[in-house]
């Protein structure tokens, strides 16, 4: 058959393209306009023309050929259009291209992962080792995008106990979410949703009273919270101090330190399944006879690895610190003072034990009770392993982070997205209260009284490199703030609506809500600011609201020493004609490019990293989101080796001016193993590159996190 010209006739037009798993799916002329225009930017050509002739060509050919091609067909077919052409630089960037991805699917394929998602290898091999369900040989049979519509569906079933019916609506548009990356639950739901575990909380605080059968009820069901992923907090503050008496014994007490040793222990038999290592909190009044036993008990080799330590204080006691008067020490059990010191003398301890280990933090309890929902129902006194969830006992936390990274249009934030993804985030959040299975009949009895959650961000330190925004800068602090009153109100709002439609939480009439004449809510608390963790792996952004730890370094996985690049960083290298594989592995070595004078200097300024920013800028970045969110925020303050305990000091004074919840800090090497090794040298003297664990995101360098 031929055309009026002589030719051969065209087959027609391309319709669909044949995927590497063999699905069949509409053809995109576009992806192949915008894959050869990388390359062509990538080797100094950032010509769109070159690039719509090339595909015009490939294009052409495939109409010739006829059928449904194959997406290996059609690279091959880019890579003999560009040679054709002349443009040999270009065809040696694309071929360079597809040897990548090519690589990244091997290394997959290596992890029995079916990845629809397009997710990082380390993303594919943590939800690989961890997430994915497998068979009853151990093989997995879940695809990633699979993971996200496991949950999806077993959350939304929520939705027919108010509406027969509408699940499958609600199911879609919560995949949709989460396959979008826009939003992810805490570890715990992605796990265990639509499996026999059913914990979907992320955290619990358990109370410790001064008898042995409450320590060890508390051991028991941090146990089984641990086993199915949860993390736990404890105020050991009511044990009675070491040396006091016992009655039942006419023996002496060995202290709430002794005890929390049996927490440690048992949190390192369980292993959490296997899955993910246990997370504690332990919390000690400022005020208890062992609070300086406490202060020094992570400073001894091999110590609590299992805890995050906070010593709980009061307007009053900081107030002491600030005029250098004394500080009463009162026995729990009996209520009497029994012995006074210096107020500043036990800070300025606090401040040596922080610097030489990372602990303790200090969390704020007046500022904490400020902002209890619900003060008739108990005081407040122990928080979440992070410290982003201030908890009653027996009190859970189902968190979820919006991801910022996501949140931008055009260089620009997309507040209509962000407003969104927070509503329909909010009522993910309160659907998990209703699907989840609680490890206790008081765990879910004080779950459901107050339907808390604990809505989130993550990847704002991504957002503001990708707007120009340097973290430590004034424009910085204002969008951050913007943000969180955007989060804040759009989730106040939302949880009223639900209340229209399902009624308040239960303990909404002894709420401080109610009193003030509010709005019905559904939820009792909100907004919490979560440090993130794996769940920032697997959106492939960085953690919580932290800056990025590092631009470049190397990562274990599957055994081998993989560069890592930040993505975005890439990116912008690529389209800016700057990358060069010497630089991303000189990077690695050094963490960052603010000192560069390579990059361009506007890139150099956007992509600060966590030692390059000063300690203000950690807590007032800590500060902006405080001051929106009803629960708290977990954030740490990084600081540079040479720091000093007058350093620390000064922060911890800082933070409680600034009326932030709680407070961490963590100087660079104080522990002999930090999830992220900073190995420092310059270009001419160049050291190992920064090497880093499988499950650091980007934040918790010095801390046990919840992953």
């Amino acid at each position: 058959m031929t055309r009026a010209g002589g030719g051969p006739a065209r087959a027609g037009p391309v319709e669909q393209v044949r995927k590497r798993d063999g699905r069949v799916v509409p053809f995109d002329r576009g992806r192949i306009v915008e894959a050869i225009f990388r390359a062509a930017r990538e080797a100094n050509r950032p010509d769109r023309a070159l690039a719509e002739r090339t595909a015009a060509a490939v294009v052409e050919e495939l109409e010739r050929r006829g059928g449904v091609p194959a997406v290996e067909d059609i690279q091959d077919l880019v890579e003999h259009a560009l040679m054709a052409a002349g443009l040999y630089d270009v065809a040696r960037r694309y071929v360079l291209y597809r040897r990548r991805r090519a690589e990244v699917r091997g290394a997959k394929q290596m992890l029995g992962v079916r990845d629809e998602l397009k997710l990082s290898v380390n993303a594919a091999a943590v939800l690989a080792e961890r997430y994915l369900r497998r068979d009853e040989h151990g093989e997995i049979i879940e695809s990633t995008g699979g993971l996200m519509d496991r949950v999806a569906g077993h959350v939304a079933r929520a939705e027919d106990h108010y509406v027969p019916g509408s699940s499958p609506r609600w199911s879609a548009e919560f995949a949709g979410m989460l396959r979008g990356l826009r939003f992810l639950p805490n570890s715990p739901t992605l796990m265990n949703a639509g499996t026999g575990m059913g914990l979907l909380s992320g955290c619990f605080v358990l109370p410790v009273e001064d008898s042995l059968r409450s320590i060890f009820d508390a051991v028991t069901q941090m146990a089984l919270i641990h086993q199915a992923g949860g993390g736990t907090g404890f105020s050991f503050s009511r044990l009675r101090p070491r040396g006091d008496v016992v009655r039942t014994t006419h023996g002496t007490a060995s202290g709430p330190v002794s005890f929390m040793r049996v927490f440690d222990t048992a949190t390192d038999v369980i292993k959490q399944g296997g899955r993910r290592r246990g997370a504690n909190m332990a919390v000690l009044d400022v005020s208890h006879p062992d609070v300086e036993e406490f202060i020094l008990a992570k400073a001894r080799a091999g110590g609590f690895d299992n805890f995050n330590f906070s010593v709980g204080v009061d307007d009053e006691f900081m107030r002491a610190v600030e005029a250098d008067a004394a500080h009463r020490l009162v026995n729990p059990r009996t209520g009497k003072v029994v012995r006074e010191l210096p107020a500043r003398q036990l800070f300025d301890r606090i401040a040596a034990a922080a610097w030489h280990t990372g602990d303790p933090g200090l969390v704020f309890l007046d500022r904490v009770a400020a902002d209890n929902p619900v003060p008739r129902l108990g005081r407040i006194e122990a928080t979440n392993p992070c410290g982003e969830v201030p908890l009653l006992p027996y009190e859970s936390c189902n968190l979820g982070s919006v991801n910022l990274a996501r949140m931008r249009s055009g260089g620009e934030v997309d507040w209509a997205r962000l407003r969104a993804t927070v509503r329909l985030g909010v009522r993910f959040l309160d659907d998990v209260i209703d699907v989840n299975r609680y490890p206790t009949p008081q765990v879910e009895q004080a779950s459901r009284r107050t339907r808390k959650i604990g809505l989130g961000v993550m990847g704002l330190a991504e957002l503001l490199a990708a707007t120009g925004i340097p973290y430590d800068s004034e424009e910085a602090v204002a969008l951050a703030g913007r943000i969180a009153a955007t989060v804040a109100g759009e989730a106040r709002q939302a949880s009223r609506d639900l209340a229209r439609e399902r009624g308040p939480f239960p303990a909404w009439e002894d709420s401080e809500l109610a009193a003030r004449g509010e709005p019905p809510q559904r939820n009792a608390q909100l907004v919490s600011i979560a440090p993130t963790g794996t769940i920032s792996i697997i959106a492939g952004t960085s953690a919580g609201i932290e800056p990025m730890f590092a631009i470049s370094y190397v990562r274990n996985v599957l055994g081998r020493r993989l560069t890592e690049v930040n993505p975005l960083f890439e990116s912008l290298a690529r389209e800016r004609g700057f990358y060069r594989d010497e630089l991303m592995t000189g990077i690695a070595r050094t963490g960052g490019v603010r000192d560069d004078p390579t990059v361009p200097p506007d890139i150099r300024r956007a992509f600060v990293t966590a030692l390059e920013v000063a300690p203000q800028w950690h807590l007032r970045m800590q500060a902006a989101f405080q001051e929106h969110a009803d629960a708290a925020v977990s954030k740490t303050v990084n600081l540079p080796p040479e720091a000093t305990v007058a350093d620390v000091r000064d922060i911890y004074l800082q933070a409680w001016h600034q009326r932030v919840k709680g407070i961490t800090v963590y100087r660079y090497g104080s522990k002999d193993r930090q999830v992220l090794t900073f190995l420092s040298g310059d270009r001419a003297n160049p050291r190992p590159p920064v090497s880093v664990d499988q499950e650091y995101a980007g934040g918790c360098t010095g801390h046990v996190c919840e992953f």
